[in-house]
């Protein structure tokens, strides 16, 4: 059982096992060790790597060094029963987060989802449904450069809420735990509004940035057409959400457009994974989208162009590579 630590984090030190160690599962992994968390990672590719030698964060907050306390090539060789699953992957058809968590799941384990897109948690959830599953959103500019080498650009914060809905001691803890890394974590009842919300940026900057011939985001932005693309995107994502239950603040479209322009020109985490021949989180992105939209019979022109033409691209990308 994880202890009642709500007063007393300086004590909170459980037990973390990432699965899914590339950006975010290092940065936000590397960030709950220095919280205090006994924190161990299943790594594939960077297995030799980070045995030898941890993981190197680069970071505009400072940089730091994560050594993982255990380095394993599957949750199966862990050997122990972790408090949390930090499930970082990507939300593709390989990678089915249910067989590869089961193995180190235990009746007190709670499944921490850092991934993009909507509708991705009813897959873990049903698979799980006695363990608690912790909905988790970041907000960060972060990619993996090399073999156990992270580089934060900007921003960080995360929210987290239960799946479907609600608060819990076990999401609060742990955001107390990113807060005393010097994350900032907010904790909300309706984590799945917030996924609508941060999809209105990902369903336009994501797929844009790769169909445009690999634009970062200020490229997009002062383009006219490219920035009018962006906020029909957007308002499409509004619509869709409302449709569904989800309503969405007036003047968010403007607000990721304000937030976007201050930022560093940036590479989207998508057209990263186009660059380097990996599978693109199409589905989770903007199928399901999509898909919603059809249920509610919303009318979403732009987005699902951008869908039919991103799928294409993906399929050829994988036979390419």
């Amino acid at each position: 059982m994880i202890p009642n630590t709500t007063n007393n984090i300086s004590s909170f030190q459980p037990k973390v096992l990432i699965v899914g160690t590339g950006a975010i599962g290092s940065y936000y992994g590397g960030k709950l060790a220095q919280g205090g968390a006994h924190v161990s990672a299943v790594c594939r590719s960077d297995y030799e790597k980070v045995k030898n030698h941890g993981i190197y964060v680069e970071s505009v907050r400072g940089d730091f060094h994560f050594i993982p306390e255990k380095v394993v090539r599957s949750v199966d060789a862990y050997g122990d029963v972790p408090d949390y699953i930090l499930v970082a992957t990507k939300v593709v058809p390989e990678a089915d987060v249910p067989k590869l968590i089961k193995a180190a799941i235990g009746e007190q384990t709670a499944i921490l989802l850092i991934q993009n897109g909507i509708e991705i948690e009813e897959p873990v959830a049903s698979a799980f449904p006695n363990n608690e599953v912790i909905s988790g959103l970041a907000f960060i500019a972060v990619s993996r450069v090399g073999p156990g080498h992270i580089r934060h650009q900007d921003y960080g914060r995360l929210t987290l809420g239960c799946y479907p809905s609600g608060v819990s001691e076990k999401a609060e803890n742990l955001s107390k735990l990113f807060e005393k890394a010097g994350i900032p974590c907010d904790v909300t009842p309706d984590v799945v509004t917030a996924r609508w919300k941060k999809l209105v940026w990902n369903a336009s900057f994501n797929p844009v940035s790769v169909l445009g011939g690999g634009v970062d985001t200020q490229t997009m932005l002062n383009g006219k057409e490219s920035s009018r693309l962006l906020r029909k995107v957007m308002e499409e994502i509004c619509l869709v959400a409302k449709a569904v239950g989800h309503e969405l603040p007036h003047d968010i479209v403007q607000t990721n457009i304000d937030g976007t322009l201050v930022m560093k020109p940036y590479k989207t985490s998508m057209l990263l994974d186009f660059e380097a021949g990996r599978p693109m989180e199409v589905e989770a992105i903007l199928g399901n989208a999509v898909r919603a939209a059809e249920r509610s019979q919303v009318a979403v022109p732009h987005l699902e162009s951008l869908y039919a033409l991103l799928k294409m691209v993906d399929q050829k990308n994988r036979r390419t590579f």
